[in-house]
């Protein structure tokens, strides 16, 4: 850790981040138009190197709205042979560098049928079914306590922010329940009934393992949802991952903004 860390402060002259910020697929636009530093993972002393198309692969540092932030262009996930520690292993450098509010986002698809591609939603709470947990093991009391309290991961009070903010930018903001499966197959008919009977709004692949170890880390979390896709060939459509990339095109105007409005709040 402390040579990421002394890595990362000598290459961005001793940048002390505030909030960090998880960009997921095809919504890391934000970090090429807000860049002051950049540093490729590949570079970085410990960390792993992304895979998925969408995902750039790197850290980027900005002053932003008046704030200092730590982004990352693309992410980790488990379905890529990832420990669920090296996944989590960058939100811990951000609690080391000084970071005290994270932002999650990702591609998700839509469980809740009132939900439509290009949608934005902001996660209210998440449903764990990724098989795995990123704490289990030995337990660093320097960064949390062994059985974190789960009660409110996604702060009430930035739920609200973001909810006034998307108000204030004319954005009709969803909210709702984030279910994690592993991946990467999406997931079948059945599936999505079951997700939609046991209380999840949209589904993904990621945000859950960050979110948990944000949250033990004492970091205040926020998440936000960019909806892609219909959750499953019920709709009489086939899933790819194009479609997902195209459809956070289309979203990434309003989530700019979005996430730039935030920042002046939080």
């Amino acid at each position: 850790m402390q040579n990421t860390v002394n890595f990362i402060k000598e290459k961005t002259n001793d940048f002390h981040p505030e909030i960090g910020i998880i960009l997921g697929s095809g919504l890391g636009e934000l970090a090429d138009e807000y860049c002051d530093y950049a540093i490729p993972y590949t570079e970085i002393p410990n960390f792993t190197k992304s895979t998925v198309q969408g995902h750039k692969g790197r850290l980027v540092f900005a002053d932003i709205s008046g704030k200092k932030v730590m982004m990352m262009q693309g992410r980790n996930h488990f379905y890529e042979g990832h420990s669920m520690t090296d996944i989590t292993y960058p939100v811990k450098v951000m609690k080391v560098l000084g970071v005290k509010t994270v932002i999650l986002t990702n591609a998700a698809g839509a469980v809740n049928e009132s939900f439509k591609p290009a949608d934005l939603m902001i996660i209210t709470d998440h449903i764990n079914f990724m098989g795995g947990n990123p704490l289990t093991g030995k337990n660093d009391d320097t960064m949390g306590e062994r059985f974190p309290d789960m009660s409110e991961i996604y702060k009430k009070n930035l739920v609200e922010i973001a909810k006034k903010c998307a108000r204030d930018l004319n954005i009709d903001i969803k909210e709702g329940v984030y279910w994690a499966n592993s991946g990467p197959s999406y997931e079948t008919p059945a599936e999505i009934n079951m997700i939609r009977k046991l209380g999840g709004d949209a589904v993904g692949m990621s945000t859950v393992p960050e979110a948990i170890v944000a949250n033990y880390c004492g970091l205040n979390v926020l998440g936000i949802s960019c909806i892609t896709n219909a959750a499953s060939s019920a709709t009489g459509t086939k899933l790819s991952h194009e479609e997902v990339i195209e459809a956070a095109a289309n979203a990434k105007t309003k989530f700019k903004s979005l996430i730039l409005e935030i920042l002046k709040k939080v």
